[in-house]
């Protein structure tokens, strides 16, 4: 299997999390795989200064005890660590967690991007749903945060068996939530196989050359980011960067992801010489390469038939086993 160089510069982000305590939030979230770093801290108080823990405790400071959790977007999204942070906390609970009460244990969401807004309130509405009562948890943009005294850092890891209002039991979920996926490997199916799982279009196209009708197929006019593989063999053969519109009613590519993935050979057939293209491990009818594209992109067209592929876009890419690839997104843009 042939993937792309990996030196796609690491990006992150951040999102605020109070859930109770914080040694506790704090040292679930280091053990999730994706989260890059974790700061406790003092969020959307009332002082313009940091406050100092017996402030804090006194309770009219406005502030609450918080986790920065600076995370990679292209190892773990929002959406799971929105459910991750559901899981340990009692969100119909108002100022209290566990055996800790105070309005500085409430439970809260602050982002930084308004973009995060939607997702979030989408995900305490579906949270809603599981719940009879109300749902007290705050989502709010961040107004300011202040790190904590350095002996509340990595507290936990400083003192193993200190106070914590999670259970041993969700540190283990953490661990586990968010697995290293599994590559993803790629072999020729048997005829019988590909009989019992294509449709007769696409077994038609790929075993017998034959060619769908153009602009009445699936992803002649498709232009979402995505990856495009063979649909005998799942390998990827083509990225949606190198799609083009040329009005022919194929999809049509200025290039593979990487030409030893497609092997060439002379076709004669319907008194024509054409040069068709063929999927190297899966041996698949793809269709045929032309010398009629945009110069600027190469001057080739590989006029593809739809019936030999299989898109999947880019929110599915990590998934399915293709966030390898999403590195050549990133590169194109």
């Amino acid at each position: 299997m042939t993937h792309p160089t990996n030196n796609q510069e690491v990006t992150s982000t951040d999102i605020y999390f109070a859930g109770g305590c914080f040694w506790g939030t704090e040292h679930f979230f280091k053990q999730v795989r994706g989260v890059l770093h974790t700061e406790v801290g003092y969020a959307n108080g009332k002082k313009d200064k940091a406050p100092t823990y017996r402030e804090v405790c006194v309770g009219d400071t406005g502030f609450a005890e918080t986790v920065k959790v600076t995370y990679a977007p292209q190892d773990i999204d929002l959406a799971q660590l929105l459910d991750l942070y559901f899981q340990i906390i009692d969100p119909t609970s108002l100022n209290k967690q566990g055996n800790d009460k105070g309005t500085q244990y409430r439970t809260g969401i602050y982002y930084t991007h308004e973009a995060e807004k939607t997702l979030i309130e989408k995900a305490i509405a579906q949270l809603a749903t599981q719940y009879s009562q109300p749902i007290v948890v705050e989502v709010l943009p961040l107004h300011n945060f202040y790190k904590a005294e350095e002996y509340h850092q990595d507290y936990l890891d400083k003192n193993p068996n200190g106070y914590c209002h999670i259970s041993p039991q969700m540190f283990d979920l953490a661990r586990e939530a968010n697995p290293e996926p599994k590559a993803v490997t790629f072999k020729k199916p048997t005829k019988e196989t590909l009989k019992a799982t294509l449709t007769p279009e696409q077994y038609a196209v790929t075993q017998e050359s034959a060619t769908e009708r153009p602009f009445e197929n699936e992803y002649w006019n498709e232009f979402r980011e995505g990856i495009y593989v063979d649909i005998t063999t799942g390998e990827p053969l083509f990225i949606s960067t190198d799609k083009f519109e040329s009005g022919c009613g194929w999809p049509s590519f200025s290039k593979p992801i990487n030409n030893k993935l497609i092997a060439q050979k002379t076709d004669r057939s319907h008194q024509m010489v054409r040069t068709e293209v063929r999927s190297k491990l899966g041996n698949a009818h793809l269709g045929h390469v032309f010398n009629d594209g945009p110069a600027d992109k190469g001057g080739l067209r590989y006029c593809i038939n739809s019936a030999s592929l299989k898109f999947i876009p880019k929110a599915e890419m990590k998934k399915q086993g293709y966030g390898a690839y999403l590195e050549l997104l990133q590169k194109k843009k």
